[in-house]
Protein backbone atom coordinates (compact mmCIF):
# COMPACT_ATOMS: atom_id res chain seq x y z
CA UNK A 1 0.00 0.00 0.00
CA UNK A 2 1.41 3.24 -0.72
CA UNK A 3 1.87 5.52 1.97
CA UNK A 4 0.14 8.64 0.51
CA UNK A 5 -3.10 6.05 0.29
CA UNK A 6 -2.23 4.87 4.22
CA UNK A 7 -3.97 6.49 7.38
CA UNK A 8 -2.72 7.26 10.72
CA UNK A 9 -4.24 6.31 14.09
CA UNK A 10 -3.61 8.86 16.72
CA UNK A 11 -4.62 8.84 19.96
CA UNK A 12 -5.13 12.35 21.63
CA UNK A 13 -4.95 12.68 25.48
CA UNK A 14 -5.65 15.89 27.50
CA UNK A 15 -2.16 16.88 29.45
CA UNK A 16 -2.90 16.07 33.27
CA UNK A 17 -6.30 14.94 33.09
CA UNK A 18 -7.33 12.28 35.40
CA UNK A 19 -8.64 9.93 34.61
CA UNK A 20 -7.19 11.10 31.14
CA UNK A 21 -9.61 12.60 28.46
CA UNK A 22 -8.64 11.36 25.17
CA UNK A 23 -9.50 10.30 21.91
CA UNK A 24 -8.77 7.77 19.05
CA UNK A 25 -8.87 9.05 15.47
CA UNK A 26 -8.10 7.37 12.10
CA UNK A 27 -7.52 10.42 9.95
CA UNK A 28 -5.72 10.37 6.20
CA UNK A 29 -2.27 10.40 6.36
CA UNK A 30 -2.17 13.39 3.89
CA UNK A 31 -4.16 15.64 6.28
CA UNK A 32 -2.34 18.87 6.84
CA UNK A 33 -2.14 20.00 9.75
CA UNK A 34 -4.69 22.71 9.96
CA UNK A 35 -7.25 20.08 8.85
CA UNK A 36 -6.13 18.05 11.68
CA UNK A 37 -7.05 20.93 14.04
CA UNK A 38 -10.66 20.85 13.00
CA UNK A 39 -10.41 17.37 13.48
CA UNK A 40 -8.89 17.35 17.47
CA UNK A 41 -11.70 20.30 17.90
CA UNK A 42 -14.38 18.21 16.46
CA UNK A 43 -13.83 14.84 18.40
CA UNK A 44 -12.55 16.52 22.10
CA UNK A 45 -15.64 19.02 22.02
CA UNK A 46 -13.73 22.38 22.22
CA UNK A 47 -15.80 25.26 20.07
CA UNK A 48 -12.85 26.51 18.14
CA UNK A 49 -12.85 30.09 20.17
CA UNK A 50 -8.78 30.35 20.88
CA UNK A 51 -5.33 30.06 19.03
CA UNK A 52 -3.34 27.17 18.84
CA UNK A 53 0.20 25.73 17.70
CA UNK A 54 1.16 21.94 17.06
CA UNK A 55 4.82 20.92 18.29
CA UNK A 56 6.24 18.42 16.25
CA UNK A 57 9.94 17.14 16.54
CA UNK A 58 10.77 20.77 18.17
CA UNK A 59 9.10 22.85 15.45
CA UNK A 60 6.43 24.94 15.89
CA UNK A 61 3.34 25.14 13.34
CA UNK A 62 0.52 27.53 13.63
CA UNK A 63 -2.27 29.18 11.43
CA UNK A 64 -4.83 32.14 11.39
CA UNK A 65 -6.76 32.82 14.75
CA UNK A 66 -10.01 32.13 14.72
CA UNK A 67 -11.46 35.18 13.50
CA UNK A 68 -9.71 34.60 10.00
CA UNK A 69 -6.29 37.02 10.91
CA UNK A 70 -2.87 35.84 10.21
CA UNK A 71 -0.18 35.65 12.37
CA UNK A 72 3.11 37.19 11.23
CA UNK A 73 5.39 35.93 13.74
CA UNK A 74 8.72 33.80 12.49
CA UNK A 75 8.60 31.45 15.26
CA UNK A 76 5.86 29.43 13.24
CA UNK A 77 5.91 27.45 10.03
CA UNK A 78 2.16 27.94 8.43
CA UNK A 79 0.57 24.47 9.12
CA UNK A 80 -1.53 24.74 6.03
CA UNK A 81 1.41 23.68 4.20
CA UNK A 82 2.43 20.50 6.36
CA UNK A 83 0.50 17.11 6.13
CA UNK A 84 0.71 14.52 8.04
CA UNK A 85 3.14 13.11 5.65
CA UNK A 86 5.69 15.75 5.54
CA UNK A 87 6.69 15.72 8.75
CA UNK A 88 9.34 13.40 10.66
CA UNK A 89 6.95 11.08 12.00
CA UNK A 90 7.00 7.45 13.34
CA UNK A 91 5.01 4.95 14.74
CA UNK A 92 4.53 5.48 18.97
CA UNK A 93 6.43 9.05 18.25
CA UNK A 94 4.31 11.76 20.26
CA UNK A 95 4.09 15.31 19.72
CA UNK A 96 1.96 18.16 20.90
CA UNK A 97 -1.28 20.06 20.73
CA UNK A 98 -2.44 23.50 22.56
CA UNK A 99 -5.49 25.11 22.48
CA UNK A 100 -6.04 28.64 24.15
CA UNK A 101 -2.54 29.84 25.27
CA UNK A 102 -4.24 31.06 28.22
CA UNK A 103 -5.46 28.42 29.64
CA UNK A 104 -2.90 26.23 28.14
CA UNK A 105 -4.78 22.67 27.16
CA UNK A 106 -2.05 20.99 25.97
CA UNK A 107 -2.64 17.80 24.51
CA UNK A 108 -0.21 14.96 23.72
CA UNK A 109 -0.66 12.95 19.97
CA UNK A 110 0.54 9.88 19.59
CA UNK A 111 0.40 8.01 16.13
CA UNK A 112 -0.40 5.24 17.46
CA UNK A 113 0.22 3.40 13.95
CA UNK A 114 -0.36 3.36 10.64
CA UNK A 115 -3.54 1.71 9.17
CA UNK A 116 -5.59 1.00 5.65
CA UNK A 117 -7.44 4.09 5.02
CA UNK A 118 -11.40 4.50 5.07
CA UNK A 119 -13.02 4.50 2.20
CA UNK A 120 -16.20 6.54 3.13
CA UNK A 121 -17.48 10.09 3.29
CA UNK A 122 -14.35 12.44 4.76
CA UNK A 123 -11.91 9.21 5.67
CA UNK A 124 -12.13 10.32 9.03
CA UNK A 125 -13.35 8.63 12.18
CA UNK A 126 -13.62 8.20 16.10
CA UNK A 127 -12.85 5.02 17.21
CA UNK A 128 -12.79 5.92 20.99
CA UNK A 129 -12.80 8.20 23.75
CA UNK A 130 -13.44 8.10 27.09
CA UNK A 131 -14.30 11.44 29.23
CA UNK A 132 -15.97 14.97 28.58
CA UNK A 133 -14.41 17.51 27.00
CA UNK A 134 -13.82 20.33 29.86
CA UNK A 135 -15.84 23.94 29.13
CA UNK A 136 -13.95 26.14 27.40
CA UNK A 137 -12.51 29.33 29.06
CA UNK A 138 -12.74 27.21 32.60
CA UNK A 139 -8.81 28.05 33.78
CA UNK A 140 -6.91 25.28 32.39
CA UNK A 141 -7.19 22.09 33.60
CA UNK A 142 -6.33 22.57 37.66
CA UNK A 143 -9.64 25.00 36.85
CA UNK A 144 -11.54 22.21 35.60
CA UNK A 145 -10.61 20.16 38.02
CA UNK A 146 -11.60 22.84 41.27
CA UNK A 147 -14.64 23.15 39.20
CA UNK A 148 -15.84 19.72 39.18
CA UNK A 149 -15.19 19.68 43.33
CA UNK A 150 -17.27 22.96 43.70
CA UNK A 151 -19.83 21.50 41.41
CA UNK A 152 -20.70 18.19 43.59
CA UNK A 153 -20.17 20.41 46.83
CA UNK A 154 -24.42 21.98 47.03
CA UNK A 155 -23.15 24.30 50.00
CA UNK A 156 -20.11 25.20 48.20
CA UNK A 157 -20.67 29.25 48.14
CA UNK A 158 -19.97 29.58 44.32
CA UNK A 159 -22.13 26.24 43.45
CA UNK A 160 -25.15 28.16 42.42
CA UNK A 161 -23.24 30.43 40.26
CA UNK A 162 -20.70 27.91 38.47
CA UNK A 163 -24.19 25.52 37.63
CA UNK A 164 -25.59 28.64 35.77
CA UNK A 165 -22.18 29.43 34.21
CA UNK A 166 -21.72 25.83 32.97
CA UNK A 167 -25.51 25.61 32.08
CA UNK A 168 -26.74 22.81 34.43
CA UNK A 169 -25.41 19.68 35.48
CA UNK A 170 -22.37 18.31 34.12
CA UNK A 171 -21.36 14.79 33.92
CA UNK A 172 -17.67 14.55 33.75
CA UNK A 173 -17.44 11.49 32.28
CA UNK A 174 -20.31 11.81 29.40
CA UNK A 175 -19.11 10.52 26.12
CA UNK A 176 -21.23 10.07 22.70
CA UNK A 177 -19.17 8.15 20.03
CA UNK A 178 -21.77 8.42 17.59
CA UNK A 179 -22.24 12.39 18.28
CA UNK A 180 -18.57 12.58 18.02
CA UNK A 181 -18.66 11.04 14.77
CA UNK A 182 -21.59 13.40 13.28
CA UNK A 183 -19.47 16.65 14.13
CA UNK A 184 -16.42 14.61 12.12
CA UNK A 185 -18.53 14.01 8.75
CA UNK A 186 -20.16 17.22 9.31
CA UNK A 187 -16.26 18.70 8.83
CA UNK A 188 -16.58 17.22 5.08
CA UNK A 189 -12.72 17.43 4.78
CA UNK A 190 -11.60 17.51 1.63
CA UNK A 191 -8.75 15.99 0.07
CA UNK A 192 -5.59 18.15 -0.54
CA UNK A 193 -7.96 21.34 -0.78
CA UNK A 194 -6.71 24.13 0.97
CA UNK A 195 -8.84 26.64 -0.23
CA UNK A 196 -11.84 24.28 0.52
CA UNK A 197 -9.85 22.86 4.12
CA UNK A 198 -10.61 26.76 4.98
CA UNK A 199 -14.17 26.88 5.19
CA UNK A 200 -14.86 24.14 7.66
CA UNK A 201 -13.73 26.49 10.40
CA UNK A 202 -17.09 27.64 11.14
CA UNK A 203 -18.57 24.31 10.44
CA UNK A 204 -16.82 23.24 14.31
CA UNK A 205 -18.82 25.02 16.57
CA UNK A 206 -22.17 23.74 15.59
CA UNK A 207 -22.97 20.34 18.05
CA UNK A 208 -25.93 20.29 17.35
Amino acid sequence: MPMSDAACQLKITLHGSKPPIWRRVIVPYELTLEQLHYVIQAAMGWYNCHLHAFVVAGQQFSGPAPDGSEDDSDEFSDECAYRLADLPLKEKMKFRYEYDFGDGWRHDIVLEKMVPPLTTGSRIACTGGKMCCPMEDSGGIWGHYNNLEVLANTKHPDHAMLLEWYGGPFDPEAFDLQAVNVRLRQLQIPRGDRAASRRVRKQVWDFS
